[in-house]
């Protein structure tokens, strides 16, 4: 084992202080990377704090990775020492079961493995996440990164941009289609530049009326305030598909009244406590669908990060010190913040 240094958290109740701890050696299919920048994400917030069932701690956060490889096992074919790469939210899966044999790891009938606190195969007890110097995961589920990119935002992609992309692609859209996003936040802005870039027709939804000009910015054909209900209704039955990202309970009513015979809302936000149940009858009668997505499996975020490097996609972000994370979580509950925190683990010191 190798000593690895990083920020955790060791309650619920607690900041996130220096931590070190035991990274496995690589085995013969594994690659060591060296992390260079880490996204935060709003997952690792809640699962920091205690605010999902079956947290363990301490806590590593981060699942939004982009490094180099420093090491590979003997086995390993698909990288070598240097190359840049990335690792998302899983770093393994059961391998075996319909899902996986379909790449739709994050779907494992048996239990995927998070890049934290997910059960650690190798050295029991729990995985630790990219808040930390290096990380070692098996060749298959790390991922190829284009250094054309600015690396440091293209770290979100891992989570924000798959999570995004994978229902756009899953429900086939491109042009020809009108995509209402709703939400500008982390999520929201990614699935605002990724729906633009396949080609659809794109409305933001958004309940600020600040944000209507970043949103235009952003790639967005129109900027809706979700409060005023005469913009909603110029809206009704107009939506071919509706990405919800907004990770609060709300009315989905006034959102699924938008969608055209046919249309679906997915949702992607994880709301702590659930949305008020919506009226059947807005379903039924334009056979109008609710559906939900999960992130995306390793062969799909490959996909996502090499359809944004062709269209020079990458996340908005601010980067901070592996320091201000305690005051980085503070700002993100407050919304503040444009749109990700990125952090620079160059910042990361042995105390």
């Amino acid at each position: 084992m190798s000593k690895a240094i990083g920020y955790a958290a060791q309650a619920g109740d607690q900041p996130l202080n220096y931590f070190e701890f035991e990274r496995r050696e690589p085995t013969g299919n594994d690659v060591e990377i060296v992390i260079d920048y880490c996204g935060v994400c709003h997952s690792d917030l809640h699962t920091a704090r205690g605010e999902w069932a079956g947290v363990r701690f301490p806590v590593v956060p981060g699942h939004e990775i982009v490094g180099r490889v420093l090491r590979v096992g003997s086995n390993v074919t698909k990288f070598k020492v240097g190359d840049t790469v990335g690792v998302g939210c899983l770093v393994d899966s059961c391998r075996s079961c319909d899902c996986c044999a379909e790449g739709l790891e994050q779907y494992c009938e048996n239990g995927f493995v998070g890049t934290y606190n997910g059960d650690d195969k190798h050295l029991g007890g729990h995985t630790f996440g990219g808040y930390s110097n290096h990380i070692v995961v098996d060749q298959d589920f790390v991922l190829r990164v284009s250094d054309k990119l600015d690396l440091a935002a293209v770290a979100p992609l891992l989570c924000a941009g798959i999570t995004t992309y994978s229902p756009l692609r899953h429900w086939n859209i491109g042009p020809g289609h009108r995509v209402g996003v709703v939400g500008l936040g982390g999520l929201g802005h990614m699935a605002v530049k990724l729906a633009k870039a396949m080609g659809a027709e794109v409305v933001l939804f958004t309940t600020s009326s600040n944000k209507v000009a970043d949103g235009k910015r952003l790639g967005a054909d129109h900027v809706v305030i979700s409060k005023d209900p005469e913009q909603m209704a110029a809206w009704a039955n107009k939506l071919d598909f509706i990405l919800n990202t907004v990770a609060a309970p709300h009315n989905l009513d006034s959102f699924l009244a938008l969608l055209r015979f046919n249309g679906t809302m997915t949702l992607v936000g994880a709301p702590a406590e659930a949305h008020p149940s919506p009226n059947v009858f807005n379903l039924i009668f334009k056979r109008r669908s609710l559906a939900g997505s999960l992130i995306g499996g390793i062969k799909e975020t490959q996909e996502m990060l090499d359809f944004c490097a062709e269209h020079n996609i990458v996340a908005d972000i601010e980067m901070i010190a592996m320091d201000d994370i305690n005051d980085a979580y503070e700002r993100m509950l407050k919304s503040d913040v444009k749109y990700r925190f990125v952090i620079d683990m160059s910042t990361l010191n042995q105390k």
